[in-house]
């Protein structure tokens, strides 16, 4: 073989540059193109082998990785198929030719194409990034072949010469320019090896170590695995992190190949949108973290690992937005998530109810952000009550039919709304807890999808309905010929303080509290919807106008209807109405400073009359 020189054949003279600073959006994914090249090779050599165009032994499938200090040069050598002087003018001088179509195209009855990854062409070149001369030795597997070298300095100017590699296989020599001199050390090269090529399907050796895990658990039948395999798995892959509640084995083989495995960790109840991390594969070869085309934004909340094999390693977003087998991909994720749930929710109930606190949230956010994984989940969904238990909507809506008229009620605040939950629950009305921001959002939205089916009414909307003793008699007296409502309601209408505070007497079933206040859920959830910023502190949660519910079987409402009727001063009246109004708004909110000190100077005087 003798010395040839000659130019790159491409387009335009600066598409080395523009690979450089365009085609990848960090440097360091240079060891991921070349590694998953070497994969290729390795791959293809053992196909050919197969088919029987390989003939004689073959070196045992492995990529090395090592470093030259003094040289300056990182190498990654594979024992692939390797390449003749023709070839190497074919894949590398021509840049956007892809040794893979080529070999597709001659072995398609008998290679699976969806195993090689296929990127050696711009692959190769990604290199540049990091190198400011990269050499190629390289030796055929084909009789007869000799070796080639080729080199180049990153212009369109190359060398081409006879090589030194004595064994089948590919050397990438690559030459570490001055601002990426960080490329030498092996901390560095493992650090990016662990990243991109954690589970490239053959051994990856750098400083005489494997660093990577040829046999991932996705590859594998779920038969041959245990739960201790799976938790093992992801804490490797997410080190740090508390053990998964449960998780999804993903393995598709039709209409389109994917595999993987979807762990449910904890979700934090108030969780951001990008606590997960669904890493995402092609062949074993990571590709990107949480990529929302293929993985739905709120699975993204899931953590895990998707290989998908008929992706590319780079792609263009806008590719994949429109690509419909992508489309398929997601909505088959989706579904399997769904199934997974609603499955756990027909056989391991137990287990599902014991979850549901930590995964509720990423539920109601799929079901939120997706129509199918909402029809799909709406039946298994549970909503926990102030006694613990978990019921479906239905479940809720067959006991409490009769005490609630079809409304689902709602406690927004456990402890600050404790007083009338109390007195729900002690007429038998079951009472769901919705403490959650997504909560906010979740209970409108499933009153809307379903055409009103559902209603729900927080505990301090208008329920006193539900309260109310039916039974209750009232004698009019005869000295004013009034019902003891009718005078309290002139009473605190009279006496109160407070601006924009309507008036309403009704006897209870329960005596708990002396008075509640409400206001009219469309009205309190509008003013939800327009308010700026969350609620401060010393915001009025029931909005300018609300109203007392006066509780007349209250043993202090009947005891100040009696004072009222003898001899009550105005101002202990008043004290008393203002008294009943702060006990109510205490129960179901936090006072002002100034509210503070009214109470306690007003209390002080309570006492002394006392």
């Amino acid at each position: 073989m003798t010395t040839e020189t000659g130019q790159i054949s491409i387009h335009a003279e600066n598409i080395l540059p523009i690979i450089k600073r365009w085609l990848y959006s960090e440097k360091e994914i240079f060891i991921r193109e070349l590694v998953a090249n070497a994969a290729d090779a390795i791959t293809k050599l053992a196909k050919l082998k197969v088919i029987g165009e390989v003939k004689g032994d073959t070196l045992e499938p492995k990529i090395t990785v090592s470093i030259n200090r003094d040289a300056k040069t990182v190498t990654i050598s594979d024992t692939g198929l390797g390449m003749t002087a023709d070839e190497v003018k074919k894949y590398i001088n021509q840049v956007a030719f892809s040794g893979v179509q080529d070999f597709v195209s001659k072995y398609q009855d008998k290679a699976d194409e969806q195993q090689i990854i296929g990127h050696f062409g711009l692959g190769f070149y990604s290199g540049y990034m990091v190198a400011s001369k990269i050499e190629i030795d390289t030796l055929s597997y084909k009789e007869g072949s000799t070796a080639a070298h080729w080199e180049c300095d990153g212009s369109t100017e190359f060398k081409l010469t006879p090589g030194v590699r004595t064994t089948v296989g590919c050397d990438i020599i690559l030459h570490i320019a001055e601002d990426s001199m960080d490329m030498l050390e092996e901390s560095k090269l493992t650090e990016l090896l662990d990243r991109y090529c954690a589970f490239i399907r053959y051994p990856i050796e750098i400083g005489g170590k494997v660093v990577n895990d040829p046999n991932p658990i996705w590859t594998k039948a779920q038969s041959q695995l245990n739960d201790k395999d799976y938790i093992d798995f992801f804490h490797k892959v997410f080190p740090g992190s508390p053990d998964p509640l449960f998780w999804i084995h993903l393995n598709v083989d039709h209409p389109f190949n994917l595999k993987g495995v979807l762990y449910f960790p904890k979700v934090k109840q108030e969780f951001e949108g990008s606590q997960g991390q669904v890493k995402l594969y092609c062949n074993q070869v990571f590709v990107a973290d949480n990529c929302k085309e293929i993985v739905p934004e709120f699975l993204t909340l899931l953590k895990g690992v998707i290989d998908c094999p008929e992706l590319p390693l780079n792609v263009s977003r806008s590719y994949l937005q429109v690509d419909p087998t992508v489309r398929k991909i997601s909505e088959h994720i989706v579904k399997k998530v769904a199934d997974k749930l609603a499955g756990m929710s027909k056989t391991e109930l137990d287990t599902f109810k014991k979850h549901w606190d930590d995964i509720n949230p990423f539920v109601k956010f799929g079901m939120l952000r997706d129509n199918k994984f909402y029809d799909r989940m709406l039946e298994h969904t549970l909503f926990k009550t102030t006694k613990d238990e978990y019921l479906t909507l239905d479940q809720y809506a067959e006991r409490n039919k009769e005490k609630t008229e079809n409304a689902v009620i709602y406690a927004s605040d456990s402890q600050g709304q404790a007083g009338i939950i109390e007195m729900l629950t002690s007429a038998g009305v079951d009472v769901i807890l919705a403490e959650s921001f997504i909560d906010t959002h979740f209970l409108p939205f499933v009153e809307m999808q379903s055409g009103r089916k559902y209603k729900f009414s927080r505990v301090d909307s208008d329920i006193t309905k539900h309260l109310k003793d039916n039974t209750a008699v009232e004698l009019v007296d005869p000295l004013d010929n009034k019902k003891p409502s009718e005078k309290l309601d002139e009473l605190f209408r009279k006496y109160m303080s407070k601006q924009n505070v309507l008036v309403k007497v009704e006897a209870f079933k329960s005596a708990a509290l002396p008075g509640m206040l409400i206001v009219d859920e469309s009205m309190r959830r509008m003013k939800d919807m327009f308010r700026k910023g969350p609620m401060s502190e010393n915001d009025n949660p029931w909005g300018d106008e609300h109203t007392l519910i006066v509780n007349q079987s209250n043993p202090a409402i009947k005891k100040l209807l009696t004072i009222a009727r003898a001899t009550g001063s105005d101002e202990d009246l008043q004290m008393a109405v203002d008294h009943v109004y702060d006990l109510a708004y205490l129960q179901q909110g936090k006072f002002t400073a100034e509210m503070m000190q009214k109470f306690v100077d007003r209390s002080s005087k309570l006492l002394e009359r006392m």
